[in-house]
């Protein structure tokens, strides 16, 4: 995702891809809140009102990485990260700095959530929360066609957050780490495709090839970047060190 406009001081618009897949953000369906979104097809599938986007919205851009080094629009607000790469400030930090920067988000208000952070003890971390523990079943005999398997079920845990007056949420998901030992809790943005902008409605109706919309983040629903920042802080001993090190380049360079 990228910033498409900086609107006066007052609003940033956001690229959201419709047709993509590979990027971070999907068109899901589902009708109530505990079910699994499956994924749409936009090219040859209509968006409809039970449709939403789930954007695995990132904080941070690795300056060795070209292409989304590419996409900030502060590619020199830098910072050390926690596995101490250099990284510039991308999406939610690029936005958490420009309504910083425009006086719509207070010192105060960053201040307080990096306090609340420190103060929170490491094992209260999602990565290390005993009740958010992945759950693996014990083995049990099993004969699917004729072949006899062991056969056991892994419980990921998922936490829900809900913002006020808001059809907006996010999903915290935790999962094994694919490359290490260790859990990595996951964070999904997730709102209707009401809450998107474009030209002609999207509703009923196919996305054009490449068919990019609009997400408008502004006064009125600003404090979503506060939440997500704090959410973000919460998921693990990395992550706590990234968001503490994006205040303090976003109060510095304001």
């Amino acid at each position: 995702m990228y910033i498409k406009k900086l609107n006066n001081n007052e609003s940033i618009v956001v690229s959201i891809p419709l047709t993509t897949q590979t990027e971070k953000t999907r068109i899901k369906r589902r009708s109530m809140l505990n079910q699994y979104g499956l994924p749409v097809a936009t090219r040859s599938e209509n968006i409809t009102q039970d449709c939403y986007v789930e954007w695995q919205i990132g904080y941070d851009a690795v300056v060795n990485d070209i292409s989304k080094l590419e996409r900030t629009t502060l590619p020199m607000i830098r910072f050390e990260g926690a596995n101490g790469k250099e990284k510039a400030l991308y999406e939610l930090s690029e936005y958490v700095y420009y309504f910083l920067k425009w006086e719509i988000i207070k010192e105060e208000e960053l201040i307080d959530i990096g306090q609340k952070l420190i103060n929170i003890n490491e094992e209260n971390l999602f990565e290390s929360e005993s009740m958010l523990a992945i759950k693996r079943s014990h083995f049990i005999e099993k004969e699917f066609n004729e072949t006899k398997f062991l056969y056991a079920k892994i419980e990921y845990p998922i936490l829900v957050h809900k913002f006020d007056s808001y059809e907006i949420i996010t999903e915290i998901v935790i999962k094994e780490k694919q490359y290490a030992i260790g859990v990595q809790p996951m964070l999904y943005l997730c709102f209707p495709v009401t809450q998107l902008k474009s030209n002609i409605s999207l509703l009923g109706r196919t996305a054009d090839k490449k068919e990019e919309a609009e997400f408008i983040i502004d006064k009125n629903n600003y404090k979503i970047l506060l939440k997500l920042i704090y959410l973000f802080g919460m998921l693990s001993v990395n992550h706590r060190k990234d968001i503490l090190s994006i205040i303090d380049v976003c109060l510095v360079n304001k």
